[in-house]
C-alpha cells in the first residue's frame, strides 16, 4: 500500500511518523522498517529517533534523496514498512528537471507505488503543501496512492488532527486528536470535552456547539470580540471559521436585528485551533457576537446548534440525535437548536431542547 501524508513545515509530520515506527519496531521486531530521510542527515533522523525512544535491531535509517539509490538499498534490505520523508526532496535521474518539479513528484511516486506493490511493502510518503493547504505538485499524485491523510493544528499550540481525505481501505469518517508533548505525540482519547478543559466560567461573548471530527461529537468554545472601531472601518479577524462566513453571518445580524455590527472591529476564535468547516456552529457564532455586543452572559450549560439561512431562519443539522445523546452523558442540560428539530427529539432526551425559528428571536433564548 502507498500512503500520502500531507501538513504544513513543522506541524509534526516526521514525528508522526517516526512514533509509527516506534510502535511497529517493538510490534513486529522480526520485520525490517526503513526511515529515508531526503531533508536530515542520518544523525538528525537518529538524534530524533533516540529522542522520542524508538530502539530496535530491525530498525534503519537512510539520507538519501536518489531514486535509482533508493531502490538499490531497497532491493538489498528488503524492508515490510518504509517511510519516505519526502517526496519532493526525491528525484530521479530519468527526468532531467529540478527536484519538486511536477514531472519530478509525478516519475518517483510511479516508481515508490509500483515497487511497494510488487514487494508487498506498506509506504508512507511525505508531502508538503501549497499556501491554498492542498498536497504540493500534480493532482494526479492523490489518485495514485491508496490512502491520503492530512496532518492539521496550530504549530505554537499542541494540538494536531490527523484526518483521512481519501481511504482504500476503509471509511473516511474517522479522525485522531494528538496532543504534542517534549516527548512526542500523545493520543487524546477521550476528547469530547477535551478543548472546553481550561474554560473559565462565564464571560462575555462566549458560546458552546457540538460539531463531528470523523464519527465523534466534540463540544467547542466559541470566542467573540465585538469592539467601537475608531478608524473608520471595521476590522475582522477570525481564527478557526472563513472571513466569508463571519461576513455572512455579520449581515444576517445587521439585517434582521437591526444592530449596527457591521461598524465594530470583531474577532472571533474558536478555542483549541478547530476549524469550523461545517454549518452547524452559525447560531453558536451569532450567540458569542450579540453577547461580546451587548456584554450579557449566554445561559450556562447552553449548546447552541443551527445552520442560519440568508433569510435569518434557523435550519436543522446533521447528526442531531446522536449529538443529543452525547450532550446528555456529558452533562449539559439545555440546548437551542431549530424548531422542527425540537419538535422531533423534545420528548426524547432529559434535555431542555428550545426552539428557535428566526435568527432575530435568539435573544429571547439564550440570556
Amino acid at each position: 500500500s502507498l500512503t500520502l501524508l500531507g501538513g504544513e513545515p513543522g506541524i509534526g509530520k516526521s514525528t508522526l511518523l517516526m512514533e509509527t515506527c516506534k510502535a511497529l519496531v517493538e510490534k513486529y521486531p522480526a520485520d525490517l522498517i526503513l526511515y529515508i530521510s531526503g531533508e536530515e542527515s542520518g544523525a538528525q533522523v537518529a538524534a530524533r529517533a533516540k529522542r522520542l525512544g524508538v530502539k530496535g535491531q530491525n530498525f534503519f535509517i537512510l539520507s538519501e534523496t536518489s531514486l535509482q539509490s533508493i531502490l538499490q538499498h531497497l532491493n538489498k534490505l528488503k524492508p515490510k514498512f518504509l517511510v519516505l520523508d519526502s517526496i519532493q526532496t526525491t528525484t530521479s535521474t530519468d527526468v532531467p528537471s529540478a527536484a519538486g518539479s511536477v514531472a519530478q513528484v509525478r516519475e518517483v511516486t510511479y516508481e515508490i507505488m509500483n515497487y511497494s506493490k510488487a514487494n508487498n511493502i506498506s509506504t508512507f510518503i511525505v508531502g508538503h503543501v501549497n499556501k491554498e493547504g492542498g498536497i504540493a505538485g500534480p493532482k494526479l499524485l492523490e489518485h495514485m496512492v491508496d490512502t491520503v491523510v492530512y496532518f492539521e493544528g496550530e504549530k505554537l499550540g499542541e494540538n494536531r488532527l490527523l484526518r483521512a481525505i481519501k481511504n482504500r481501505f476503509g471509511s473516511c469518517n474517522e479522525v485522531g486528536i494528538f496532543r504534542m508533548c517534549e516527548n512526542g505525540l500523545r493520543e487524546v482519547k477521550n476528547f469530547e470535552k477535551y478543548f472546553l478543559q481550561d474554560s473559565q466560567g462565564k464571560g462575555y461573548g462566549r458560546s458552546l456547539t457540538c460539531i463531528w471530527e470523523g464519527t465523534r461529537p466534540l463540544l467547542v468554545e466559541i470566542q467573540a470580540l465585538v469592539v467601537e472601531n475608531k478608524f473608520g472601518n471595521g476590522r475582522r479577524v477570525a481564527q478557526g471559521i472563513s472571513l466569508n462566513r463571519l461576513a455572512l453571518l455579520i449581515a444576517v445580524i445587521d439585517k434582521y436585528f437591526e444592530i449596527p455590527l457591521s461598524y465594530n472591529d470583531i474577532y472571533i476564535n474558536v478555542v483549541g485551533g478547530v476549524s469550523l468547516t461545517g454549518r452547524e456552529s452559525d447560531l453558536a457564532i451569532i450567540a458569542a457576537l450579540l453577547s461580546s455586543y451587548k456584554q450579557k452572559n449566554i445561559m450556562e450549560n447552553t449548546v447552541l446548534m443551527g445552520e442560519v439561512g440568508l433569510s435569518g431562519e434557523i435550519r436543522r443539522v446533521a447528526s442531531l440525535n446522536e449529538s443529543l445523546k452525547e450532550l446528555q452523558l456529558l452533562g449539559y442540560n439545555r440546548v437551542v437548536c431549530s424548531e422542527k428539530s425540537a419538535n422531533e427529539y423534545s420528548s426524547s432526551y432529559g434535555i431542555e431542547i428550545t426552539d428557535i425559528k428566526m435568527a432575530n428571536a435568539l435573544e429571547t433564548k439564550i440570556f
